[in-house]
């Protein structure tokens, strides 16, 4: 009896050593831990976008057991806002958190990770990438620059930006001073504007003092947290040059080559947690903050529809240029082209059928 009592107590211990260590990854210990470091576009703890990268970080940090720790650094702490592309393909720091669109110096193609005029909403982006090719052809526009790519936040649909002028007519496009980046910059060049790229942080300012004429941000919930509404009188609506906007978290492919197979699976599950995460925060916060413009007397507009039919046109042109400039640019843009085409007449009939529908 006391051998059988011996045997079951060491076997009760293992058991338990066990279920304890498979609930981590293995070399869960101090010794062991991994620490990387991720730079961001976006100012620290910026309300939406700099939010999302600490949740990011907060679930792999949990999922892992601490195995893998990962530091959140907002623009300006290592890299400027804009530099997180280089610094993260350099191996300055493992991760970056970040807009595709950003990076169109770089590749042409990646514009279409983050948000094409007149694309794919949210909804639709989301199944591109994750049950369309979507990140299969991400991963390889990327794979040149030593970076691994995966969705990580939407802010749903945008904003059409903030004017201090109205806009009747394309007519009052032309000269246009605006912050818009990306595809959606260069779509305002077409139409006779002049686009800048500039950092979240630089906006105000410029807005204020007459860098610029008009911005386009986010939506309701970061623009208020900007001020954007005491340096401009217009808030104009959709926001066509970003119907869907993927938010990126790319990570150093030499870093990542050396994670167990347990650990890449965190990241990626990490990932597709904090995309789901962002996009309902900004439904929950946009809301809120529409309501408190509306309060302070903000001039909410839509566009005209003749505007909106122009710039429909000029991005389809600019997007054919574009898919022609290479073979990976026509890879990419057939695939995206081909699945919104697809997807959207159930878009029209579902979403946009019912809400037609209702008051």
């Amino acid at each position: 009896m006391k051998n059988r009592r011996k045997f079951f107590k060491s076997v009760g211990l293992a058991t338990a050593t066990a279920l304890v260590s498979g609930l981590h990854p293995k070399g869960s210990s101090a010794e062991s831990k991994i620490k990387w470091k991720m730079v961001t576009s976006w100012p620290k703890n910026f309300p939406g976008l700099g939010a999302g990268a600490e949740t990011l970080a907060a679930y792999i940090n949990k999922l892992s057991g601490g195995s893998l720790v990962v530091k959140v650094y907002g623009a300006n702490e290592l890299v400027p806002p804009l530099g997180v592309f280089d610094f993260v393909s350099s191996g300055g720091a493992e991760m970056g958190h970040s807009g595709a669109y950003y990076w169109k110096g770089k590749t042409e193609a990646a514009q279409f990770f983050s948000s094409v005029p007149f694309g794919m909403t949210a909804q639709e982006m989301n199944s591109w990438l994750y049950y369309g090719d979507g990140i299969k052809l991400w991963e390889e526009v990327y794979s040149d620059f030593n970076l691994v790519p995966r969705p990580a936040g939407n802010t749903g649909v945008q904003m059409g930006g903030w004017f201090n002028k109205e806009i009747n007519s394309t007519a009052d496009l032309k000269g246009l001073k605006m912050r818009i980046p990306g595809l959606g910059g260069e779509v305002l060049a077409k139409a006779g504007g002049t686009p800048f790229t500039l950092a979240g942080a630089e906006i105000f300012t410029s807005l204020q003092t007459g860098v610029i004429d008009a911005t386009e941000w986010v939506g309701p919930y970061n623009d208020r947290a900007f001020g954007l509404h005491k340096a401009a009188k217009y808030y104009y609506y959709p926001g066509w040059h970003e119907p869907g906007p993927s938010l990126e978290c790319i990570i150093n492919k030499d870093a990542y080559d050396q994670l167990s197979d347990q650990l890449k699976a965190i990241i990626d599950l990490a990932c597709k947690a904090a995309n789901i995460d962002m996009i309902s925060d900004y439904m929950s916060k946009n809301y809120q903050a529409l309501e408190y413009f509306k309060k302070e007397n903000v001039q909410i507009k839509q566009f005209p529809k003749e505007v909106l039919i122009k710039l429909n046109k000029i991005s389809d042109e600019i997007l054919l240029e574009l898919s022609q400039k290479n073979k990976l640019s026509k890879k990419v843009y057939d695939s995206y082209v081909n699945f919104l085409n697809r997807v959207r007449p159930w878009t029209l009939i579902s979403e946009d059928g019912y809400l037609s529908s209702v008051k």
